[in-house]
């Protein structure tokens, strides 16, 4: 654990107190997770056996923040994009840094970032006895991660937020004499597989939370909507925007999921990322 002044907003891991850019705190390399001068006095305090404990449940039940392993990715690509620069081109390497622009592989884990923060953003606003989100969630024996899980009375909502450019349309082939195939196309782009992704997301928390109903979706930020319509589903993916999804998620009030049992019992399981 070191004392550091933040580059990013987070918040505390302990008490969940925001914490501004530019503020400083104690930042864990382990959990890569940050908490307030307050609660790590108060820590040093606490028997070990106590701090344990503290960390496991708080880690299993804190909501996550949105976007946060995008954030790290982007950073840490983007230090070693600089650190080439500056080999490269030794004493002029900071101006070289500062002429370059960075690279599109670099620069995507930022845009990645920048949409999960603002669906997460808006999720947060959603907030109530019948409503839960977690964030950035890790799936378990696995590197990849989970943006966004809501969970309402009627069910458990996987959530991967997309930051493309571009119309996002339902392409329909054959049905008649060929086997019916539905593509998901993003201007022109065939972006199938991203449906393929998020089905698999589905399989992994539906095994682990048993018989509670979840439903994939697709959360394009940034993408080109037509004034009427435009959302669709294939394959039971749910494919819209944030305005969308927060009214789909709010008419998800008539059921009989217990939503804070529910929530402790996946965010057991999907750790912080």
């Amino acid at each position: 654990m070191k004392q550091m002044r933040l580059r990013y907003a987070g918040a505390c891991r302990l008490c969940g107190a925001s914490l501004p850019a530019g503020s400083e705190a104690i930042y864990e390399s382990e959990t890569k997770t940050v908490r307030c001068l307050e609660c790590a006095t108060e820590t040093t305090e606490t028997t070990s056996t106590d701090l344990e404990r503290a960390d496991d449940e708080l880690t299993a039940n804190e909501s996550g923040v949105a976007g946060s392993s995008a954030r790290r990715e982007y950073e840490r690509r983007k230090a070693k994009d600089e650190e080439r620069l500056r080999e490269k081109w030794g004493r002029f390497g900071g101006l070289a840094v500062a002429l370059s622009d960075e690279r599109q592989s670099t620069k995507a884990w930022d845009q990645g970032a920048i949409g999960e923060e603002r669906l997460g953003a808006r999720l947060n606003a959603l907030a109530t006895d019948g409503f839960a989100v977690l964030h950035d969630r890790r799936i378990p024996g696995s590197k990849a991660n989970i943006d966004h899980i809501a969970i309402t009375r009627k069910g458990i909502w996987v959530i991967d937020a997309k930051r493309y450019k571009g119309r996002p349309e339902l392409k329909i082939e054959g049905g008649i004499i060929r086997p019916r195939v539905e593509k998901l196309l993003v201007g022109r782009r065939d972006c199938t597989k991203l449906v393929d992704g998020a089905l698999k997301q589905v399989d992994v928390v539906r095994d682990l939370v048993g018989d509670v109903p979840v439903t994939g979706v697709l959360c394009f930020v940034e993408a080109e909507w037509p004034l009427i319509g435009g959302a669709f589903s294939t394959r039971g993916v749910h494919v819209l925007w944030p305005k969308r999804l927060a009214k789909v998620l709010m008419e998800q009030t008539a059921g009989d999921v217990d939503v804070a049992r529910t929530r402790e019992s996946v965010a057991s399981r999907f750790k912080p990322a």
